[in-house]
């Protein structure tokens, strides 16, 4: 019997640290901030405890930005600076704008695709119910700006207010380029219009690339192949071009960040060195959940988490407790049935892939469960902590 049962599991805290900027040392602020933290707070950092940076911070001290002429720039090399049909992109002033700015200036003639009912990430243009009232199918029907305008209307974001139609479209004229709207879902549409593509979607880019060149496309691009090495000084990144970018300021995007595998492993060997604990280390950008009102997906950065260490790597391995009280152990109570579950627990096997005693776990990668516990801990707004440490995360039921 245990003399003494821990009654607290995971804890994620949000750290305060400085703010950052280009150039700083990251790896020695990421540390003692953490270090500090315990001091003050009084609790002790534990071996596979996790500390997370959120990937802006990151970024901002790689001074990893691009202004909208080094995209503008790109774009007009790429793709010859005449009509470009602009396919699939996010509904989002922070995510796109900038980004649409950039590809407007570099370009004569903007066609602008979205897909409809909703983004990607599920911005939504129309209902799902409007759709069906109308009798509109959106994997077939192509609607042009007045066909929607006249079944649907004005449709404003339910959280920004913004009418993304006509928000997008200004934006472009602004820029000096001729826009075309249309709203279509089937990525060979974009050809009707011209044969030059920068395809903007996020999870789904290697698919409509491919379909775009299997129906004749002359050029494709993605977001990723944008901004992939330097234009003019600029930042870049090798990996996903524009992809994980943010307005910094009207005219810069703030990139996500280049190759950061050193700082993860620069971090976890300096906390090792001053606790004499064996720390995980991620930076970690966007969650991967779903707002069941909005009906948003979060993840609109190509990767939740783009570096971690080793330890980080899978999928949980964990058995369900609802399940073993209501079955292996029904006929069980109390103490009795602590100790069986606790016996089942400490037996598992490495991997319990198929068995029903780990059905309803939730089956995703390690690093991005843990990247949603931080974005939602961290937020995005004014709380100040850019650092999360989650403690207990690895523990199970059987945990002293």
């Amino acid at each position: 019997m245990k003399n003494h049962e821990r009654k607290v599991g995971t804890v994620s805290r949000g750290i305060r640290c400085p703010i950052i900027r280009q150039g700083d040392n990251l790896a020695k602020i990421v540390t003692e901030s953490v270090l500090e933290a315990a001091t003050e707070e009084g609790f002790e950092l534990r071996d596979r405890d996790i500390v997370s940076i959120t990937e802006s911070v990151v970024a901002r001290a790689q001074g990893n930005y691009a202004p909208v002429s080094a995209i503008s720039s790109d774009v007009r090399q790429q793709t010859g600076g005449g009509t470009v049909g602009v396919i699939f992109p996010i509904l989002s002033r922070n995510r796109f704008a900038i980004c649409l700015r950039g590809i407007a200036k570099g370009c004569r003639k903007v066609v602008l695709m979205l897909s409809y009912p909703s983004d990607e990430v599920g911005n939504s243009l129309v209902s799902i119910d409007a759709l069906d009232q109308a009798g509109v199918n959106p994997y077939s029907d192509v609607l042009s700006l007045e066909r929607y305008r006249e079944l649907f209307g004005v449709n404003r974001h339910e959280f920004t207010g913004v009418d993304y139609v006509e928000y997008y479209s200004e934006l472009v004229r602004g820029c000096g380029a001729e826009v075309e709207v249309v709203f279509a879902n089937r990525p060979e549409t974009i050809l009707k219009y011209t044969d030059t593509v920068i395809t903007c979607d996020i999870h789904t880019r290697t698919r409509t690339k491919r379909i775009l060149k299997e129906a004749g496309a002359r050029v494709v691009l993605g977001l990723d192949d944008i901004l992939c090495k330097s234009v003019d000084g600029s930042g870049f990144n090798e990996k996903y071009g524009l992809l994980g970018s943010n307005k910094a300021t009207e005219d810069t995007v703030k990139l996500f960040p280049r190759e950061c595998q050193g700082l993860v492993l620069d971090i976890q060997k300096a906390l090792l060195e001053r606790t004499g604990k064996h720390i995980e280390v991620m930076v970690y950008g966007d969650g991967a959940f779903k707002d069941p009102k909005g009906k948003i997906w979060e993840l609109a950065d190509p990767v939740v988490s783009p570096a971690f260490t080793d330890g980080l790597r899978g999928t949980p391995n964990e058995l369900k407790l609802k399940y073993l009280a209501d079955n292996d152990f029904a006929n069980l109570s109390g103490a009795q049935l602590r100790d069986a579950i606790s016996e089942s627990i400490k037996a598992k096997g490495s991997d319990l892939k198929g068995q029903m005693a780990s059905e309803g776990t939730t089956p995703r990668q390690l690093t991005d469960l843990i990247g949603s516990l931080c974005d939602l801990t961290s937020g995005s707004g004014d709380k100040g902590t850019p650092i999360v440490l989650v403690q207990g995360y690895f523990d199970n039921y059987t945990s002293e």
